[in-house]
């Protein structure tokens, strides 16, 4: 698990102060969807709870939009704080359920942002069963968040085994037609949540 390539991707493409929601995506190593990053200005957002919101993976289940499973799994290769190792499954409308292993990593502060991503465990992934849900073939994600703005970065697809052709369409060309609004609304579910912790 590294997921410093692809948070090092982001911030080459970052845009530090947004006035709006920005959305950008590019193409790493002819992968079946680009990897996107949207940022946007949130005038209320307090970093520190919205990292703290990112790590409690044990409570996105109800606050997080399509989350159906997500725990925390005690692995003595993570602290458990500030690394975890967690199983999360997604159901998708139509399209059906995506399951993997995960560890997620606060990476402390990076030019003025706080910064916590994740990157699929692979043999781990690889072990579930696929008839609970197609499995990640990648998943790499990372929050950015200063005083004032969110951002919120996603790079996934299903193996390729695990989906039919239509499938296989629908979750990778699909998947990048809706890739602005799916991070929008990421950003939008995680301040929500963030604020309802207290």
């Amino acid at each position: 698990m590294n997921p410093q390539p692809f948070v090092d991707r982001v911030f080459a493409r970052l845009n530090p102060n947004p006035s709006d929601f920005k959305f950008e995506h590019w193409n790493h190593s002819g992968r079946p969807t680009d990897e996107g990053f949207g940022i946007q200005p949130v005038a209320d957002v307090d970093p520190e709870k919205l990292v703290a919101a990112v790590l409690d993976v044990d409570h996105y289940v109800g606050n997080i939009d399509h989350v159906t499973e997500c725990r925390m799994i005690a692995d003595d290769r993570y602290d458990g704080t500030t690394q975890k190792r967690f199983y999360q499954k997604l159901t998708i409308p139509m399209l059906g359920s995506v399951h993997h292993e995960l560890v997620l990593a606060d990476l402390g502060e990076r030019d003025g942002f706080r910064v916590v991503a994740c990157d699929v465990l692979r043999s781990e992934t690889d072990a579930l069963s696929a008839k609970a849900g197609f499995r990640s073939d990648y998943n790499s994600g990372a929050w950015l968040v200063k005083p004032g703005v969110v951002g919120y970065a996603l790079s996934s697809a299903p193996k390729r085994d695990d989906v039919g052709f239509l499938k296989w369409q629908a979750l990778t060309k699909g998947a990048n037609a809706a890739a602005s609004t799916v991070v929008k609304g990421a950003v939008s579910g995680m301040v929500t949540f963030s604020k309802s912790r207290g």
